[in-house]
């Protein structure tokens, strides 16, 4: 009877227990109804408040201001390479001539010579050179610089009097030329000349410690140039230090190139227009020589200029006649070089457009005047090989749109670097670095790569 109990009393535990969680009492007639339950409806969240920026004029105003930014931190970057162009001018001018005879030191001590023995021989020689330029310059134009001006400026008054007499309608007035010569004589005879006289004289001082500076700094580029470029890649890891040595290489290449290919260029131009000039009979040839020589260091422009200058002195001397064949002997002079001696010599080196040179020298001219004129080509075929190495966006090749790539596959950088170049900077992507500054190539418990 007692386990009767025991067994009663255990089936009605669970029961109550399930009363409890279910919230549900047993009734006689079942189970409490429950009151049905009424759903509330979701509070919807407020909408976003809407930025400013985040329509399209809001997105092109921000763009505005950044581009606004970066304008003004190139300002500022130029105002103060501005303020310190003396020193900017002799280390380009010292970087592009390093790169020139660098290769000879380096071949130098390829023959057993040490790094100070090829350097010093190297250095000397190259004043020895430019010396031997610049006294030849001197000499050429010295005595006769004054009777050049004379017969440049008589041969321009004989054009006046030629278009004034001829058929043509060419919109040139003698009287306002010649008032113009009148206020730059009025000029030459006044105080402000006075005072430009003395700050020609703080220029030529300046003049004289940039060539100071230039040539201490030539010396170390040539000795120690190597070394001070490992010290800042030695900064950087993987691909951009492969892409900055990349960038380096081409810079000193292109510079290198452009140096010894111009030289060459102007001194043959010198040579063949001089003895043309000569055969013509025109006087001041030695003068006009060393005129045609220097200006050939400025592409396009200093060609025009030069065969001006001949074809006004042949005008006075000789005749018309004669000034015309000086023309045609400059021009043909001027596409030998442009077809055969620039393709032959520099290569690919100088790949951009005339438009792009005449804007880079028009640039060049405003900003470092003379200076800036014979180097802002070079520059500018650096920056232009320095963008194909850190930008990929170019779509190269012919496109079924747009037609022939103007950009020739020969011109390309990567075409012009080494199979030993691109070794190298496959290794450096490699690269990684590790805590103390050591590369996994670099570590010595992983021997020597």
């Amino acid at each position: 009877m007692r386990s009767l109990t025991r067994l009663l009393s255990s089936a009605v535990r669970p029961a109550r227990r399930t009363e409890e969680v279910t919230g549900t009492s047993s009734t006689p007639e079942g189970p409490a109804p429950v009151p049905p339950v009424t759903s509330v409806p979701p509070v919807p969240d407020p909408p976003p408040a809407l930025s400013p920026w985040a329509d399209g004029l809001g997105r092109a105003g921000s763009r505005a201001i950044q581009l606004l930014a970066l304008t003004a931190v190139a300002a500022l970057v130029l105002w103060v390479l501005l303020a310190v162009k003396m020193i900017v001018l002799a280390t380009l001018i010292a970087l592009i001539l390093a790169s020139a005879v660098h290769p000879l030191v380096r071949r130098l001590e390829e023959h057993g010579w040490s790094n100070t023995g090829a350097t010093v021989a190297v250095f000397v020689a190259l004043l020895g050179v430019l010396g031997g330029v610049v006294t030849g310059v001197v000499l050429g134009i010295r005595g006769e610089l004054d009777e050049l001006v004379d017969a440049a400026a008589a041969g321009w008054q004989h054009v006046q009097e030629l278009i004034a007499a001829g058929p043509l309608p060419v919109p040139v007035d003698a009287a306002t030329v010649n008032a113009a010569l009148a206020q730059l004589g009025g000029y030459l005879t006044s105080d402000d000349a006075r005072q430009s006289a003395l700050s020609g004289l703080t220029v030529a001082s300046e003049v004289l410690t940039g060539t100071v500076l230039m040539i201490i700094i030539l010396f170390f580029f040539l000795k120690d140039g190597p070394k001070l470029w490992s010290f800042v890649l030695r900064w950087f890891a993987g691909d951009t230090r492969a892409r900055l040595a990349e960038s380096g290489d081409r810079a000193v290449s292109i510079l290198g190139s452009y140096v010894r290919g111009i030289a060459l260029i102007a001194t043959v131009d010198a040579t063949f227009i001089g003895i043309g000039l000569w055969a013509v009979g025109v006087p001041l040839v030695v003068p006009l020589t060393v005129v045609v020589f220097l200006t050939a260091f400025v592409p396009i422009v200093g060609a025009l200029l030069a065969g001006t200058l001949a074809a006004l002195v042949a005008l006075v001397a000789n005749g018309p006649v004669e000034a015309l064949i000086v023309v045609l002997i400059v021009v043909a002079v001027n596409h030998v070089e442009g077809y055969f001696l620039q393709p032959v010599v520099m290569g690919h080196t100088l790949s951009l457009h005339g438009l792009v040179v005449l804007l880079a020298l028009s640039a060049g001219t405003v900003l470092g005047g003379v200076a800036g004129a014979v180097l802002a080509v070079p520059l500018t075929a650096v920056a232009w090989a320095v963008l194909q190495v850190w930008t990929t966006r170019y779509q190269s090749g012919d496109d079924p749109l747009l037609g022939p790539d103007p950009v020739s596959p020969k011109e390309g950088v990567a075409d012009r670097v080494s199979r030993l170049q691109r070794r190298k900077y496959q290794r450096m992507r490699r690269q990684s670095l590790r805590p103390g500054g050591l590369h996994r190539s670099q570590d010595p418990s992983r021997g020597t790569p």
